[in-house]
């Protein structure tokens, strides 16, 4: 199928035009002069030939079969076209026409019909509201774009038409090729999950990059990147991060895993390379299309000027990476070529006065040692400075060290312009400033790390009742709720092995100060309805009752306030709960992402827990290794490691509870919501518990 978008043999342009400007003559004109050499039909009724090539009324009058329609005639007419495409055998189809879900509900309708009516004919489709694609390799210049660009090994996937005409704009001035662009459009069938598997496999593409403002089968696409990331680098620029749009969440997980929040998380866990602006996205295209995976995380920057150098090492520790001490046989076969006055130690400062000889001496000194991989050169113009011979130093010098990482930040204005194009077309990427270039270096870095990792796997299925759950579940379902009050979430997590505090529900003081007598003095009550889901906020919270009497007036105290506050909620009654001793307070929670399904919170937790925001997200199932990754990231993870001589916290039964919670998510779809908060962790050896609970399931 992909051969019929990328290779084909033939393609019809439906809707050619006789008129320069218009799209139609375009796309022809574009597919001609792009070299390709297969057989071109154009299509238009009113036409007998179109740029000297003969012209057919109908694609179902091409006398021979068709690979590839490339559709641009108005809207209202596209189903039509699509249907005689089905019956002609057309394999694909790009419809570059607009007018689809992009406009409301006649649009999408519109567009929900053609897709049907490919799928009914075995057709796949691209777009529609696309710019087409490019393949160099074929070559097939399937778009807008006003020229083919340089065949290179950089795969493009947008779903900006825009971006992606900006970025070869970007690419011609850079010397950055391309094998494959793509754009997207509407994704009415063909999306980026099934581009990402085509290039992963296509031999041409080194390295994918992806432009989207959303995802529409995030756990395919999740499922697909973390295989295709360990094949090729997948850079991704994520737009559209803010939460407008966001749908109202009553919990402290839903209110925290916002859209930016968990595709975060669901980037890291994939393995993607994110780019956080255009910028980076071009920086790290120029860096991992043009230089090696780094055999090492050894780095040294070879410089002529101080503050530059400063600048690149800063950026660099920024980004976890440290320049490498260089050893005293490196120091000193450095101090036999190099002036007295310059730094022989990282970064190696030349001096102002460096002419390219200079250059050539100590950058081979530095490659030769096995410990260096990677080198950052940087080049600013003063008045004994040879920009161009050093570049031409630079791309000698990499012919004998073609596996090490050479990067170079030329600074400077015209005087520095003939060597910058000069490393650009022969592949060494050069950055205006040093910290893009300590950027660039840091993200190739980080791509090592992360093939140097085992691939997680998955932690082995602790033994839970899941039938209680389910029974639970169906039995709040049939009820016509979706909330559960305290006391049933805390049993669901019971029923998965979470430790929790002892509790029970009591309708009148006498079941209350019999329940307490039970459960062990203190006790704290709790209101307990669907309704409330933040009981402190109505009063509904009494804690440290140490009497008989004490529950009693509590009892009564919480009903009589809840009621007048929120005379119109349903109120089971009051909860007794066991009083926990005090320990660290975290959260746990699910909260489930429409695109990437069950997420998993961990954050510091008690009434802070929105305020401060320190919290960390997996997509669920927890991989091992992850449930420790997301205590780490956050403040809480300091707290618990011990500060100030206190003894560390029992972080091996936390970890414990976050694969609990993940195995939950995963069992249980229906769960939308779910906090555990506060969770007490006692010192190391001692535990922890779960002291408060919210759940809300699908209707």
């Amino acid at each position: 199928m992909f051969d019929a978008i990328f290779k084909p043999n033939s393609v019809a342009i439906i809707g050619a035009s006789r008129s320069p400007g218009k799209v139609g003559y375009e796309i022809l004109a574009r597919i001609v002069r792009s070299g390709f050499q297969g057989r071109v039909y154009p299509v238009n009724p009113n036409a007998s030939e179109i740029q000297g090539i003969r012209c057919y009324p109908s694609i179902l009058d091409v006398p021979e079969t068709v690979d590839l329609a490339v559709i641009s005639v108005p809207a209202s007419i596209v189903p039509q076209v699509v249907e005689e495409c089905g019956k002609k055998g057309v394999k694909a189809s790009i419809v570059l026409s607009a007018g689809f879900r992009e406009i409301g509900p006649d649009g999408l309708m519109a567009e929900a019909l053609i897709v049907r009516l490919c799928r009914e004919y075995g057709m796949r489709l691209l777009g529609p509201n696309c710019l087409g694609i490019i393949d160099t390799f074929t070559p097939i210049n399937a778009s807008f774009a006003p020229q083919i660009p340089k065949r290179g090994n950089v795969g493009f996937i947008s779903q900006s038409g825009a971006l992606a005409t900006s970025l070869l704009s970007w690419a011609f001035t850079e010397g950055i090729g391309f094998s494959t662009i793509i754009t997207l459009g509407n994704r009415a069938d063909l999306d980026e999950t099934d581009f990402l598997d085509y290039l992963a496999k296509d031999p041409h593409t080194k390295v994918i990059a992806l432009y989207m403002e959303g995802v529409r089968r995030g756990e395919e696409f999740r499922a697909v990147a973390s295989r295709v990331s360990r094949m090729k680098p997948l850079i991704v620029l994520k737009a559209g991060n803010s939460e407008s749009g966001a749908k109202a969440v009553s919990s402290h997980t839903g209110s925290l895993a916002g859209s930016e929040a968990v595709y975060e998380a669901a980037f890291r866990s994939s393995g993607i390379i994110r780019a956080q602006s255009a910028q980076d996205l071009f920086d790290m295209i120029k860096a991992f299309s043009t230089q090696p995976i780094p055999g090492g995380s050894g780095t040294f920057i070879l410089t002529n000027a101080g503050g530059p150098a400063i600048l690149a090492a800063d950026a660099l520790e920024k980004l976890g990476f440290r320049l490498t001490s260089l050893s005293p046989e490196v120091v000193n076969r450095l101090r036999t070529n190099l002036p007295p006055a310059a730094s022989y130690h990282n970064p190696v400062d030349l001096l102002g006065d460096a002419m390219a000889d200079r250059y050539a001496f100590a950058l081979k000194t530095l490659l030769e040692e096995d410990s260096l991989e990677n080198g950052l050169i940087i080049l600013t113009p003063q008045a004994m400075t040879q920009p161009l011979e050093t570049a031409k130093v630079l791309l000698e010098t990499r012919k004998s060290f073609p596996r090490k990482v050479i990067i170079a930040s030329f600074l400077g204005g015209a005087e520095v312009q003939d060597a910058i194009r000069l490393l650009a077309s022969e592949g060494i990427p050069n950055y205006a400033y040093p910290e893009r270039a300590s950027y660039a270096l840091g993200m190739l870095l980080s791509y090592m790390k992360f093939l140097q990792k085992e691939p997680p796997h998955p932690i082995p299925k602790a033994s839970v009742d899941t039938e209680f759950v389910r029974q639970y579940l169906s039995m709040v379902r049939k009820e016509g709720r979706v909330n559960l009050v305290g006391f049933e979430a805390l049993r669901i997590a019971k029923a998965y092995g979470i430790p929790t505090v002892s509790c029970g529900l009591a309708r009148t003081p006498e079941e209350a100060f019999q329940l307490a007598d039970a459960l062990g003095y203190p006790v704290a009550l709790k209101v307990s309805s669907p309704q409330i889901l933040h009981k402190t906020d109505v009063g509904g919270v009494r804690l440290g009752l140490a009497s008989r009497k004490e529950v009693s007036e509590a009892f009564d105290s919480i009903l009589t306030r809840v009621r007048k506050l929120m005379p119109l909620a349903t109120i089971y009654g009051i909860e007794v709960h066991k009083m926990a001793d005090p320990g660290k307070e975290v959260i746990l929670g699910i909260n489930r992402d429409p695109q990437f399904g069950p997420v998993i919170m961990f954050g510091l937790g008690g009434v802070y827990a929105n305020l401060l925001r320190d919290v960390s997200f997996r997509i669920a199932p927890l991989m091992a290794g992850e449930a420790l990754e997301m205590i780490h990231e956050t403040r809480a993870g300091l707290l618990l490691k011990g500060i100030r001589g206190e003894r560390p916290s029992d972080i091996e039964a936390l970890v414990d509870v976050l694969y609990r919670v993940s195995q939950l998510a995963t069992d249980f779809r229906e769960i939308v919501e779910m906090d555990l908060n506060p969770l007490f962790v006692y010192e190391e050896g001692k535990g922890c518990v779960v002291v408060d609970a919210k759940m809300t399931i699908e209707a």
